[in-house]
């Protein structure tokens, strides 16, 4: 084995009589090369999207929720209690929701209302972490206060200080017209996160909530935290199981759930241009190695009268396969790993060089290009390009064996 791989070493570095040889070898490394760059590359980046999911829109909005049917929950304690017992449920919440028209002067939007208790909330979730954190450590009831969303105050027009109407529509199912609820507030911080829940978020305390829809002790539903945070679906429909009312059950996948499909769909889809990018790659490989066995030829019959068997001269055009594909994948991945890494910066640097955002705070929930790079991702791209390349070699290293010295030799 070692014969064959100081032989095929040997072959791959030396200066070949043909230079056609030597230049569709350097391509094929290059390919190689290029193709495990991207690749890596590629999935860092969904990686990275996949990090920020979890961490900014999964960490704020409600994992999963337990929210009365026909009636407000009741005794929310009792649901809590039972979510609690699930080993898989972290934390829970209780929440107050409805839709409303905040009023500013002549403006108006439409805005979902989101009334919570900031202790039980800072269990669930990590939203304090995106308020002004002397809005979040004083939001109390009784005291008319609300946190925008930065992209609500900014249609409105508001600052911290300024006031607002909260234009509440009658509860219950009654057809009858009649004026809205009116409550004065005034705006105590602002929600930062990006996106379109800055758009469209608003929230309240609990108790004021409760008042201004006539509740009383009752509560829209609770929220969970859960983890794992993607099998939230499951989570709370075994805890649905076990409560004692009619409720709807819900997971962050109902509206979310498209973000996370995308980017699984985009990672499997990146899977697949990896098999045909180093697969293309690899054909160069059998190019190279045909016209090196026919370069080689006078070598190899010379190797076969002194005595060399059919599998070392197999053996040897594998390894000078095998050394272009792992030559190609090391660098590669190299290139990969380190523009992964700093891909965050790379591409900050080109907007700021082209004057152009390739990623929109207001549309997306981040306005980076994030990174993250998975090992596990290095060593199955390194991996695929090696094997493919391995098995680039066979046809090639199979017609080298069956050369007949007798007839080479006599034609030179």
């Amino acid at each position: 084995m070692f014969l064959s791989l100081f032989i095929g070493s040997k072959f791959s570095r030396a200066k070949e009589r043909n230079k056609l040889v030597s230049f569709i070898s350097f391509s094929s490394t290059i390919g190689i090369a290029v193709g495990v760059a991207v690749i890596i590359i590629g999935l860092s980046a969904m990686n990275g999207f996949e990090r920020e999911l979890e961490n900014r829109v999964l960490s704020v909005i409600p994992q999963a929720e337990i929210e009365g049917v026909r009636d407000p929950v009741q005794n929310w304690n009792q649901i809590a209690a039972i979510a609690n017992k699930h080993k898989q449920v972290k934390a829970v919440a209780p929440y107050v929701r409805f839709t409303a028209l905040l009023e500013r002067g002549s403006q108006l939007k439409a805005v979902e209302v989101r009334a919570v208790d900031a202790d039980y909330e800072r269990a669930v979730n990590s939203l304090s972490n995106f308020v002004d954190k002397d809005a979040w450590k004083n939001f109390r009831a009784g005291e008319g206060q609300i946190v925008l969303g930065k992209g609500v105050a900014d249609k409105l027009g508001v600052k911290v200080g300024d006031g607002l109407t909260i234009l509440i529509p009658p509860a219950g199912n009654s057809q009858d017209l009649s004026a809205p609820k009116r409550v004065r507030v005034h705006v105590t911080g602002f929600l930062t996160l990006g996106g379109q829940i800055d758009h469209g978020l608003v929230m309240i305390p609990l108790e004021d909530g409760q008042d201004y829809m006539n509740m009383g002790d009752a509560v829209t539903g609770v929220s969970l935290k859960v983890s794992p945070v993607f099998e939230a679906d499951r989570i709370v429909r075994e805890v649905g199981a076990y409560i004692p009312i009619y409720a709807y059950l819900k997971s962050w996948k109902e509206k979310y759930g498209f973000l996370h499909h995308d980017i699984q769909m985009v990672r499997t889809i990146m899977y697949l241009v990896m098999i045909l990018v180093i697969g293309v790659a690899s054909f160069n490989i059998v190019s190279t190695l045909m016209m090196a066995v026919k370069d080689r030829a006078s070598d190899i019959a010379i190797l076969r009268t002194m005595g060399a068997s059919d599998g070392l001269i197999k053996r040897i055009f594998v390894w000078y396969g095998v050394l272009s594909g792992v030559l190609g994948s090391i660098v590669g991945s190299i290139i990969g790993v380190l523009v992964a890494y700093n891909l965050t910066p790379i591409i900050k640097g080109l907007e700021s060089l082209i004057g152009h955002q390739f990623l929109s705070g207001d549309i997306y929930f981040i306005d980076f290009l994030p990174s993250q790079v998975a090992w596990s991702d290095v060593l199955l791209v390194s991996g695929t390009a090696i094997t493919l390349s391995l098995l680039a070699t066979w046809y090639p290293a199979s017609r080298a064996s069956k050369l007949n010295p007798a007839t080479v030799l006599s034609a030179k």
